[in-house]
């Protein structure tokens, strides 16, 4: 089966390794480097096939950068394995540079309750949603294989928003271009997108780098389009604070996402 990126297991059960290509990559051509949310579903994908449950949460801290061309090596810790649930750490390295550090729980349990309070917003269908075409030929990098469709706010468009945002949220249904399913790791690579809404909440270009990344799944359902519901909670002192719903086609919440990024309004970098 077609993976989003390529995982390898090693001898040891809990050793993994990631070779860093160009189309899991973000950044300019000259300074491209692996996305944070490839490398926080990478870890979730190691985690759960080391530990043999589904993840219930992860959270990454983002410690360095990865480049196209490098090898990523996953090295999983199970130090509490209970009846239903284990606790467990990636930390993904290149040779002994700390890159990522992921803490994890796993574990399910039968339950005949089944529920949510958080509804999707109404927007239109993707069918009746713009694509987003900025976020098309970026040199065969991870951009280039969503397909994103505008449903409500300001989406990153490389001219500068204009005005203060009322409600900081930009809302957007996204699919993968290589007809890949929705499952956990393509919500966590998803949920990294928080930063596209920072520029509608501040109403100037900008972006962030990620310190961290956590995402807690509740039900995961079979759907080709996912609507993300990314929204900006407060920007202080150069540090944004966010966060996202991940919606199923039908409006099953299947995911929620939060993260702090370090503010970036000079873009010219990018």
């Amino acid at each position: 089966m077609k993976q989003f990126f390529d995982l390898r297991a090693t001898h040891n059960p809990h050793r993994w390794y990631l070779p860093v290509t160009v189309d899991i990559c973000v950044g300019l051509p000259e300074r491209r480097f692996l996305f944070g949310g490839v490398g926080l579903a990478a870890a979730i994908s190691a985690l759960e096939q080391t530990c043999g449950r589904p993840v219930i949460w992860a959270t990454a801290h983002y410690l360095s950068f990865a480049k196209p061309g490098s090898v990523v090596d996953l090295d999983v810790w199970v130090p509490v394995e209970g009846n239903q649930t284990s606790q467990a750490n990636v930390i993904e390295h290149v040779d002994d540079r700390k890159i990522i550090a992921v803490s994890a729980a796993l574990g399910s349990r039968d339950s005949p309750i089944s529920d949510q309070w958080i509804a999707m917003p109404d927007v239109p269908g993707p069918d009746d949603c713009p694509e987003v075409r900025s976020w098309r030929d970026h040199g065969g990098d991870v951009r280039d294989r969503f397909e994103i469709r505008l449903a409500s706010g300001r989406y990153p468009t490389g001219e500068p928003p204009v005005g203060r945002g009322d409600t900081g949220h930009v809302r957007f249904w996204l699919r993968s271009r290589d007809g890949l399913p929705v499952d956990s790791l393509m919500l966590a690579i998803a949920a990294d997108y928080v930063s596209v809404a920072i520029g509608n909440a501040i109403g100037e270009e900008s972006g962030g780098n990620s310190l961290d990344n956590t995402i807690r799944y509740a039900r995961i359902v079979p759907c080709e389009w996912m609507l993300c519901d990314a929204r900006i909670e407060s920007v202080h002192s150069g540090i944004v604070h966010g966060g996202m719903y991940l919606f199923s086609e039908d409006g099953v919440l299947m995911a929620t996402a939060s993260q702090s990024l370090i503010l970036r309004t000079d873009m010219r970098g990018r």
